[in-house]
């Protein structure tokens, strides 16, 4: 029997039935602060991440037992009686997905498009995170156009997130015409505006057409919010192939590239590795976790690897 022709290769697009498929191997990640020990989510003495917020409930007359700690030493002046504050846990915390489909990731050599791999990533931390019972929402966006998705506690808000990353995988193909790069600004402009305080921010890019006002958007979220990036490469941003050729287009304009020539060589790796050194960077200035992701491996086991999973590298 031949190939349905109107089968979609996951490899170079990723449909919602793909996505959703993802939903039960999910299961086997965490978001939550408390990491396994070899999780690039831990630092040295903690977790990186400092999960759900507290809400102030009651303030009570102090009562043995209580960490003196909360003592409201205002009040209890006032009162002459020892009070304390009385704090308990968010119960749902607002996470937003940052998911990369621009042409730049339209691009592989080993296994599958940054795209697809941007997609998966994307989808299961998704899955993983309205099943911890937290609101989830994304702001999906390529060359045309940014759509946003306020984070909601409700499947129907995951599925619309799912589906909008979907939609947009799709739409890409080598021939689409743009009119230029949309540039990462303008979605983690979006970011900061939803994301004020408290959220989970993950941002899944190849980190395209960034520049210094990049930096401070990422350190702002950064300050008040858990972020993590997890930049997206192809396998050819560490080495090119010595026979590597390819046909490389803005939408309107090509270019041919062979890596035959070794000035072209370099200056393709150059540009391919700078974005990720760039992303590891802030790591180092900020604190912020950076989590790599290539396109050349499949997407779980590799998230299961950073987070200290084992089995991760099977």
């Amino acid at each position: 029997m031949g190939q349905d022709p109107n089968r979609i290769d996951p490899r170079i697009h990723a449909d919602l039935a793909h996505l959703r498929r993802l939903a039960g191997p999910a299961r086997a990640l965490s978001f939550l602060p408390r990491q396994p020990a070899r999780s690039a989510l831990n630092g040295r003495h903690a977790s990186r991440l400092r999960g759900r917020g507290l809400n102030f409930e009651e303030l009570r007359n102090y009562q043995v037992g209580d960490d003196p700690r909360t003592i409201d030493w205002k009040v209890t002046a006032r009162t002459g009686q020892p009070h304390v504050r009385v704090y308990t846990e968010e119960r749902d915390r607002p996470a937003l997905l940052i998911v990369d489909q621009r042409m730049s990731m339209f691009y592989g050599t080993r296994l599958n498009m940054k795209s697809v791999t941007a997609a998966e990533a994307a989808a299961i931390a998704a899955f993983r995170i309205r099943a911890q019972g937290d609101r989830v929402g994304g702001i999906v966006f390529s060359d045309d156009g940014v759509a946003e998705l306020r984070p909601r506690a409700s499947n129907v808000a995951l599925n619309r997130l799912i589906t909008t990353i979907s939609e947009a995988s799709c739409r890409l193909r080598a021939d689409l015409a743009v009119s230029g790069a949309m540039p990462l600004n303008r979605p983690l402009e979006a970011a900061a505006r939803i994301a004020t305080t408290g959220n989970l921010v993950l941002v899944f890019s190849d980190f395209a057409e960034v520049d210094d006002r990049t930096e401070r958007l990422v350190r702002r979220l950064a300050q008040h919010n858990d972020l993590i990036l997890f930049p997206v490469t192809d396998p050819t941003a560490e080495k090119l192939p010595d026979d590597f050729r390819i046909v490389a287009s803005d939408g309107a304009l090509q270019v041919e590239l062979d890596s035959r020539h070794e000035r072209v060589q370099a200056r393709i790796e150059e540009v391919m590795g700078s974005r990720v050194a760039r992303a590891i960077g802030w790591t180092r200035k900020y604190g912020i976790p950076v989590l790599p992701l290539t396109a050349g491996r499949e997407t779980l086991p590799q998230l299961m690897e950073l987070m200290g999973l084992q089995g991760g590298a099977r």
